[in-house]
């Protein structure tokens, strides 16, 4: 008797939307725009029918793929909020602690803006991204700090993501802690 090779199990439909769009982020991370559907079909293993199935065009997939990442890094920025903590900037001292290196799935996902210019000439892409920074403006004000250091401690903890994500070698591990603790620290009132 003859073994039969096992057939790989079939996805259900939401692990096949959800497998396309973590393929296309993968894709745009190490490729920026540069990527065709078929592509992200091969990286997906799925038929670029299948993935048509899911995302009529690639203007489609792209919004899928921005509105994932802007959901996944909420979510890990909210699991490093101390809800514990009741005084100012509980939430921007969230953010820091995700993208600083608490976080690698903050820091990829974040990193996934700085590797896809062009992204935000999708108009669905613009109006997401910017409801998105709306939502952090609105979210920031009601943490209770001065809008100015607020701004400032995000940014830096960006600065840091972005270096984080890119493997740069500018940033040591002695580096990270320290300007993740001046960080934290500014971030109280």
């Amino acid at each position: 008797m003859t073994d039969i090779p096992e057939r790989p199990a079939t996805r259900d439909r939401e692990r096949t939307r959800q497998a396309i769009i973590t393929a296309a982020g993968q894709l745009l991370q190490t490729r920026g725009m540069r990527f065709s559907l078929a592509d992200v079909a091969t990286a997906a293993q799925v038929s670029k029918s299948g993935l048509l199935h899911h995302f009529p065009n690639r203007d489609a997939l792209l919004v899928a793929v921005v509105d994932h990442a802007i959901t996944t890094f909420r979510s890990e920025v909210m699991q490093h909020t101390d809800i514990a903590e009741n005084r100012s900037g509980k939430l921007l001292r969230g953010y820091v602690r995700a993208l600083c290196g608490g976080s690698q799935d903050a820091i990829q996902t974040f990193a996934l803006f700085a590797y896809s210019a062009g992204i935000e000439e999708i108009a669905d892409v613009a109006e997401l991204v910017r409801a998105d920074a709306e939502w952090w403006r609105e979210a920031l004000r009601k943490d209770g700090l001065p809008p100015a250091r607020s701004h400032a401690i995000r940014f830096a903890a960006e600065g840091v993501a972005g270096a984080l994500a890119t493997g740069t070698i500018y940033i040591t591990d002695d580096e990270l802690a320290m300007t993740r603790t001046e960080l934290l620290g500014l971030a109280e009132s």
